[in-house]
């Protein structure tokens, strides 16, 4: 009798990237407009602004 060859079940879902975790918050709509100018203004995007003024405001914090 022949065996069967064992076959590995594929994985589902998208590959982990190795990066930092998500994390998704509600903002009003005039929050978000206030996010976007300064992200124009400082020439970044929405996600790297968020990070800039979080890590400031837990900086000041600490002061």
């Amino acid at each position: 009798m022949l065996m069967s060859i064992p076959v590995e079940p594929k994985k589902r879902g998208r590959p982990a990237t190795g990066r930092d975790p998500l994390v998704g918050f509600r903002a009003p709509p005039d929050l978000l407009a206030q996010l976007e100018a300064y992200g124009e203004r400082e020439g970044l995007k929405r996600s790297e602004a968020i990070r800039r003024l979080v890590e400031e405001a837990l900086r000041a914090k600490r002061a």
